[in-house]
């Protein structure tokens, strides 16, 4: 392991690594907070079931437009650095609205500006997730291709044990601090990872030059003993070299050996709209391009009616799980604990046993099980397992790890049909046109849920049509079972 991870450090820079875990345990550590945003919608607001789905709907509406951020970020460059910037500027929204609510009672105390808070949040979590990816792009493709698998593995794992320890203490904070001091206490997250980004250095190529906490250059290759070889000496000496230019450059200006008329700057500053202008145009094109194909368009289109039809009933059965079966937040943070390790499980299942196994099967199978899991929750409302002396924890646990578990077996084969599907040279926007898909989806599906808990009436302590709704639930899962045909049909998860 501690090989490993000199290895790594070597390859990357230990700068670039601290910020990339940090950025993905901040993405799994979430739960920490959103947690308690639940309760405030719930306990504060006094907002029924459908009214909190619709508010995080509309929330985390943010993560369904992706391709928007890797676009700008691609193609309009902030004083000759594409990363960097959108990073501090996106972490700087992410930051903000913790801040405000925490500070400020009547930000929080009413929905619509917590809503519009939340949102803004989102935006900068968002944003932040599709610029370290891109950075890891570049640094994958510009350092040491050999680590990329060890690079993500690195990343997937950070994110895992942010969600472990947010949900751990998740629960623990809601029951000894107020809800003001863990929107405070997130915060220092955000705010790290904005100092954090100051030890990465851009230049107008991209994020190949990593500061190691002082020093100006750590992205050098080593042999097997540890030097440094003649051509990162030649290139640390040309870097230097140009630095020097720069300086002497700068100086000229500054004693007015080149004078710019006001025109010129004007002129400069013209052709740089006119190349961004083309630059978003032809991005724009590559991707309308590429998704009008139907090789693209139909499984796309297969992943996106799978959330759509099935409405998203999580909200309302928090209601359930908090008011009816009184579950405090402790026990609620276990659950989440457990379903990061059915995800796990999930994970490993599919890699050893089913990547062989034909994707359309695979999907169908997913959605039987997502079926069968959901009867567990008509069990649940139906007080059933009372009857069989089963406890209501021992029936949310199993479900909770069952329901990671299985819908992971979903979202391995969206990845390898993503990774199948993108042409070369636009492999990032692309495949986070496929993420935003897959999000708007599931942001549709919540407010089909909302529209379904209000229109049987279900509400904050009157659950009497629960089991109608988890019912509808249950019907619209077997839809897109009706759309496999859009899946390629020889497809496998070790297809090339």
């Amino acid at each position: 392991m501690i090989v490993w991870m000199k290895q790594l450090q070597a390859a990357y820079g230990i700068s670039f690594l601290w910020l990339i875990c940090l950025v993905y345990f901040i993405q799994g550590f979430r739960s920490f907070v959103w947690t308690a945003v639940s309760y405030q919608l719930k306990d504060r607001l006094n907002l029924s079931p459908s009214a909190s789905q619709l508010v995080f709907s509309i929330a985390f509406f943010p993560w369904s437009i992706k391709p928007l951020y890797g676009i700008l970020s691609d193609c309009i460059p902030i004083r000759g650095r594409k990363r960097i910037p959108y990073l501090i500027f996106s972490t700087i929204l992410s930051l903000l609205p913790w801040l405000m609510l925490g500070l400020k009672a009547s930000l929080r105390s009413s929905s619509g500006p917590l809503m519009m808070l939340l949102t803004i949040q989102n935006l900068g979590s968002a944003m932040t997730d599709v610029v370290v990816d891109a950075m890891i792009a570049e640094a994958v493709r510009c350092e040491r291709a050999a680590f990329a698998g060890d690079l993500q593995s690195m990343t997937w794992f950070a994110m895992a044990f942010g969600g472990i320890c947010g949900s751990l203490l998740g629960g623990f904070a809601l029951t000894n601090l107020q809800i003001e001091i863990i929107f405070l206490l997130f915060s220092i997250l955000p705010a790290m990872q904005l100092l954090s980004c100051g030890l990465i250095e851009e230049d107008s190529s991209g994020v190949k030059v990593f500061t190691e906490f002082g020093n100006s250059i750590s992205s050098h290759r080593e042999d097997g003993n540890g030097n440094i070889s003649e051509s990162d000496v030649s290139s640390v000496k040309k870097y230097k070299a140009s630095t020097t230019r720069r300086k002497k450059s700068s100086k000229n200006r500054k004693k007015g050996k080149f004078i710019t008329t006001a025109s010129e700057t004007l002129q400069k500053e013209g052709s740089l709209a006119v190349q961004w202008s083309k630059s978003l145009k032809s991005a724009i094109y590559s991707l309308y391009q590429a998704f009008g194909q139907p090789i693209i368009l139909r499984p796309m289109t297969w992943f996106f009616l799978a959330h759509v039809t099935v409405p998203n009933l999580s909200s309302v059965m928090f209601y359930y799980q908090t008011e009816f079966l009184n579950l405090d937040a402790s026990f609620l943070g276990t659950t989440r604990i457990v379903g990061w390790l059915g995800l796990v499980v999930g994970t490993f299942i599919f890699n050893r046993f089913l990547k062989s196994m034909k994707l359309r099967r695979i999907l169908m199978l997913t959605q039987v099980g997502l079926a069968i899991l959901s009867l567990l929750d008509v069990v649940l409302v139906s007080r059933l397992n009372v009857s069989f002396g089963i406890s209501d924890k021992l029936m949310v646990l199993c479900g909770s790890a069952l329901a990671d578990a299985v819908n992971q077996f979903k979202f391995m084969p969206f990845l390898i049909l993503s990774g199948q599907l993108c042409p070369p040279g636009i492999e990032g926007t692309l495949f986070a046109l496929f993420m935003s898909i897959n999000n708007l989806g599931s942001t549709l599906g919540s407010f089909v849920g909302a529209g379904l808990a209000s229109v049987l009436n279900i509400s904050s302590g009157s659950f009497d049509n629960l089991l109608l709704g988890i019912f509808v639930q249950v019907i619209c899962i077997f839809i897109p079972v009706g759309f496999l045909f859009l899946i390629p049909k020889e497809v496998t998860g070790i297809a090339a």
